[in-house]
């Protein structure tokens, strides 16, 4: 990741000084990426209501192309924005604030809004395994990126509140980075070496009606209630493109409000393109669980930043939760 940034940073440089003075017309095309899952149900209603399209159009922007790209997990969405490849990415909020710190006056990546608020659950299928402090070099623990993803950082921070700040990273050695639908199949089977998936919605439900299967950590009980994932761009897209940015933004909330007076059609649409064998009724009870909130507003970001960097994890940051966002975000009450 640093390498990359720091040859981005080369290029960008590089661009800035060859750039024509000049203002240059706004995209014609834009380029989403997502991950698996409930927490990006927003997203997934965005390419099936073509949302952008229609707010793109009532700007009167001559957009020629959405295109939306499906990744496992938050490491492999920054790299495609690094590299150029999207435009927009969801992911968890440990994916974003490394990208935001380690891109600082490079990319200068900033979030475009919340998605969901939503507790991710730890599962495990040992039966030795009361409580995190069970785990032994045995265990393998399945998550979207091993460090960085949000699962990671909230399995450091129980870590740090039951042994100690400098034990922060006691489990990191048992962790693996594995996209959800692998890591489910791969606690389900039994004879895989995942013993735990540190997991969000449907997964982290359908695992507790596996035989055996049982929760040892709730995200909310390490940090309280607070936002699961985020949607992040880079500022030089913004600044070139900033009707198209205001449509995708439109599109976002428009999405949100859809699905939060919509539940059994989103419910319906997750699962005709997730192509998840699980029920409507079932959807729609977690979409329906009072822990679980779709909304743009951000929430408890700053506990875990001050956590990571009281921990040495990422060396600049925010002031403010507003810092991480673009203005667009600045007057909703997040914290």
């Amino acid at each position: 990741m640093k390498k990359s940034i720091s040859l981005l940073g080369v290029t960008l440089a590089l661009g800035v000084a060859l750039a024509p003075a000049e203002s240059r017309a706004e995209a014609t095309e834009v380029r989403f990426a997502k991950q698996y899952g409930i927490a990006y149900l927003q997203l997934m209603v965005m390419e099936d209501h073509q949302l952008v399209e229609k707010q793109a159009k009532a700007a009167g922007i001559p957009l020629k192309s959405v295109s939306w790209n499906t990744f496992t997990g938050g490491a492999a969405v920054n790299d495609a924005l690094l590299s150029g490849a999207v435009d927009f990415v969801g992911g968890g909020i440990g994916a974003f604030v490394t990208m935001w710190s380690r891109t600082k006056g490079i990319l200068d990546v900033k979030a475009v809004g919340s998605l969901v608020k939503m507790p991710m659950l730890l599962n495990t299928r040992n039966p030795n395994v009361k409580s995190i402090a069970d785990f032994t070099d045995k265990d393998r623990i399945a998550l979207p990126a091993v460090r960085i993803s949000p699962q990671a950082v909230t399995l450091q921070a129980a870590a740090a509140k039951m042994f100690g700040d400098k034990s922060f990273d006691k489990f990191d050695s048992l962790t693996v980075s594995l996209g959800h639908p692998d890591a489910m199949q791969a606690l389900s089977s039994g004879s895989s070496e995942i013993t735990a998936h540190f997991t969000t919605p449907p997964y982290q439900y359908q695992q507790l009606r596996m035989p055996g299967v049982r929760t040892v950590l709730n995200s909310y009980d390490v940090w309280g209630p607070q936002t699961a994932t985020i949607v992040w761009a880079g500022s030089k897209f913004v600044k070139e493109n900033p009707k198209l940015y205001a449509a995708s933004v439109k599109a976002l909330e428009e999405a949100t409000d859809w699905i939060n007076k919509n539940k059994t059609e989103a419910a319906k649409l997750y699962l005709r393109m997730s192509k998840d064998k699980e029920t409507v009724e079932n959807i729609l009870a977690m979409l329906n669980d009072p822990q679980i909130e779709f909304t743009m507003t951000p929430h408890n970001l700053m506990a875990f930043v001050n956590f990571k960097h009281r921990t040495g994890t990422m060396k600049v940051v925010p002031a403010t939760w507003k810092d991480l966002f673009f203005p667009n975000a600045h007057a909703l009450s997040g914290s």
